[in-house]
C-alpha cells in the first residue's frame, strides 16, 4: 500500500470519528434522524479502523516472517552468509527435520535430503499439484515418497509451509496475542507455580526453611488434526504463469485462520478457547486455578444505563498488577459500537480512542483493542469482553509439517487440495485472563 493510501486511511478514520464525537452529542435531543445518521458515521469510522488493523496485521506478518528467519537461521545453525543462500540452507534443514518427525511417526527410515533431493521433492511436488500424482514419473514418486503419509498425501516444502504460517498469523487475531510454540511431538507441556516463591538476602535468613516453596503443577496441550479443501480448476492450474504454491499458501492460510479464531475463542470438542473455561465471579481476590474470574455488569445482556464506563474499569480493575503492561481488550465490534459511547466520569473523554498511528491499536480505556467476531455476542450471561496478558495467559501449539492430497474425483470439474495440519490451544495462566459477563450476577 501506498503512504499516500495510508494517509487517506488515517484522515478517514480521523474525520468520521471527528463527526461521531459531534452526532453524538447531538443524540441527546432523541432524534431519529440523527441516530441513523450516527449509525453511518459509526459503520464507516469501524470500516476505516479495520482496514487499518488488517494493513497492519499484514505489516506484523511480514516482520514476523522476517524476524522468525533470522531465529530460525541462528536456532539451526546456519552457516550461509547470502540471504539466497541461508534460505536453500534452512529449509533444507527444515525439511529434513519435519520428515524425521514424520517418519519417526511412521517407524521407518529415512536418509536426510541433500539440496539436490530437496529440489527434486519441490519440483515434482509442484508438478503433482498441477498435473496430478498420475503424471509423477517412477523416479518422481520415489522421491516424493520420504514426504508421503498413510492417506496418499505429501508433506509440503518448508517454503510453502512458511507462506501458509504466514497468512494464518495475518488472518488469526488471536494467534497475533497469545504465546505461539512449534513443536514436533504430539504435545506441549509446562509448569505452572500455583503460589509464589519466597525470596530474601542469603546471608540474612537463619534456615534455608523461611521462604515459601511454590505448589508445582503441570499443564499440557495437545495438538489435532484441522484441515480444508480449497477447490481450483484445472485450467489455472494448467496457466504457467500462476504460482500454485502461492496460490494454494493463500487459500489454505485463509482458512486455517478463520478456523482457528473461532477455536482459540471459543473453542470445541478438541482445542479450548478462553471463553469456554468454567467462570467465578471473581471480587479481586482471584478464583480457584482453572476457572477465569469475571465481573458481572449487573443488567442482562447489556452494559448498566447508568455509569457504563464504571463496568470496564472494574474488569481492568480485576487483573493483577503485573499483567496490565501487556494486558488488552477483546471483543466483537457490536460490543466496541456500545463502548465508543462510553465517557470517563472524570475528564468527560470518550473511552475508545481510535489510533493515528500506524502500528499502534484502537484502545479502549488507554488499553489496546483486539477486535475478534468469535467473541459471543451480547446476551444473558454472555462472557462478551475479555481483558488480560493473552500472551501470557493463552498457549497456541503448532506441530512441524503440512501435508496436502489432491483430489481430481470427488468435485469434478474442480480439483480439490485437502491439506492437514496439526494445531492446539488452551489456557495456561488463569489469573492473567478475565472476563465481563453481561448478566446481573
Amino acid at each position: 500500500m501506498e503512504i499516500t493510501e495510508i494517509k487517506n486511511l488515517l484522515d478517514k478514520q480521523g474525520q468520521a470519528f471527528e463527526a461521531f464525537k459531534e452526532t453524538h452529542a447531538e443524540l441527546k435531543k432523541n432524534d431519529a434522524l440523527t441516530a441513523e445518521k450516527l449509525e453511518r458515521i459509526e459503520k464507516s469510522l469501524d470500516g476505516a479502523v479495520e482496514a487499518k488493523a488488517k494493513l497492519e496485521a499484514a505489516i506484523d506478518a511480514e516482520r514476523k516472517e522476517r524476524e522468525d528467519f533470522e531465529l530460525r537461521i541462528n536456532r539451526m545453525g546456519v552457516k550461509a552468509t547470502g540471504e539466497e543462500e541461508a534460505k536453500r540452507e534452512l529449509f533444507l534443514k527444515e525439511m529434513n527435520h519435519s520428515l524425521a518427525a514424520l517418519n519417526g511417526d511412521r517407524k521407518r527410515a529415512f536418509t536426510p535430503l541433500d539440496q539436490k533431493g530437496y529440489d527434486e521433492y519441490r519440483a515434482a511436488q509442484v508438478k503433482m499439484f498441477r498435473e496430478g500424482k498420475e503424471s509423477l514419473t517412477a523416479d518422481e514418486v520415489k522421491t516424493l515418497s520420504v514426504g508421503s503419509d498413510s492417506d496418499g498425501g505429501y508433506f509440503v516444502t518448508p517454503d510453502t509451509s512458511g507462506r501458509i504460517v504466514t497468512k494464518v498469523y495475518e488472518t488469526s487475531n488471536i494467534r497475533q496475542i497469545a504465546n505461539v510454540q512449534t513443536i514436533s511431538s504430539d504435545s506441549h507441556e509446562g509448569i505452572e507455580d500455583l503460589d509464589e516463591a519466597g525470596a530474601g538476602y542469603a546471608d540474612e535468613r537463619t534456615t534455608p526453611g523461611n521462604t515459601d516453596t511454590p505448589e508445582i503443577g503441570k499443564w499440557k496441550i495437545p495438538v489435532y488434526w484441522i484441515d480444508t479443501e480449497p477447490k481450483v480448476t484445472q485450467q489455472l492450474l494448467d496457466d504457467a504463469v500462476v504460482d500454485v504454491e502461492a496460490w494454494l499458501s493463500g487459500k489454505v492460510g485463509a482458512k486455517f485462520g478463520r478456523f482457528e479464531n473461532n477455536q482459540f475463542v471459543v473453542g470445541g470438542e478438541k482445542i479450548r478457547g478462553f471463553t469456554g473455561y468454567t467462570t467465578a465471579a471473581d471480587d479481586g481476590t482471584g478464583v480457584d486455578w482453572g476457572e477465569i474470574g469475571y465481573v458481572a455488569t449487573g443488567q442482562s445482556g447489556d452494559f448498566p444505563s447508568s455509569n457504563p464506563a464504571d463496568k470496564i474499569l472494574d474488569l481492568i480493575g480485576l487483573l493483577k498488577d503485573a499483567y496490565l503492561p501487556n494486558a488488552r481488550f477483546v471483543t466483537r465490534r457490536s460490543v466496541v459500537t456500545k463502548i465508543r459511547k462510553f465517557k470517563d466520569g472524570t475528564t468527560n473523554a470518550y473511552l475508545w480512542q481510535p489510533s493515528f498511528v500506524l502500528g499502534n491499536p484502537e484502545t479502549i480505556a488507554g488499553y489496546p483493542l483486539t477486535r475478534a467476531e468469535d467473541m459471543p455476542a451480547l446476551a444473558s450471561n454472555s462472557m462478551s469482553l475479555g481483558f488480560g496478558d493473552f500472551r501470557e495467559g493463552y498457549q497456541v501449539v503448532d506441530r512441524i509439517g503440512i501435508r496436502v492430497l489432491r483430489d481430481p474425483f470427488t468435485a469434478k470439474p474442480y480439483i480439490k487440495f485437502y491439506t492437514t495440519k496439526r494445531v492446539g490451544g488452551g489456557v495456561i495462566n488463569f489469573e492473567a485472563i478475565k472476563l465481563l459477563k453481561f448478566g446481573t450476577s
